[in-house]
């Protein structure tokens, strides 16, 4: 097998396997706040407290995964212009 095709089979295995998580679990956890839905902050002796809310999830903890956000986008786009 030569380089080139074998490059291309790695990169069509991932690109397959991220569309699949994407289909399967198409929300992922906040890389902010680590699926907290909050920032952790510590106080003056340095116990961890609750901070402020995740304005990146709106608190949930999840968001949508880039891949799916593009599917979502394509999708749309296909049925706007199909009606």
């Amino acid at each position: 097998m030569t380089p080139a095709l074998l490059a291309i089979a790695c990169l069509l295995a991932i690109t397959l396997g991220y569309s699949g998580l994407c289909a399967a679990s198409p929300f992922g956890t906040c890389r902010k706040c680590r699926g907290f839905g909050f920032a952790l902050t510590t106080d003056r002796k340095g116990r961890l407290k609750r901070g402020k809310h995740c304005r990146r999830c709106d608190g949930h903890g999840k968001r949508i995964r880039l891949g799916r956000w593009l599917y979502n986008r394509a999708a749309r786009t296909y049925r706007a212009g199909t009606r």
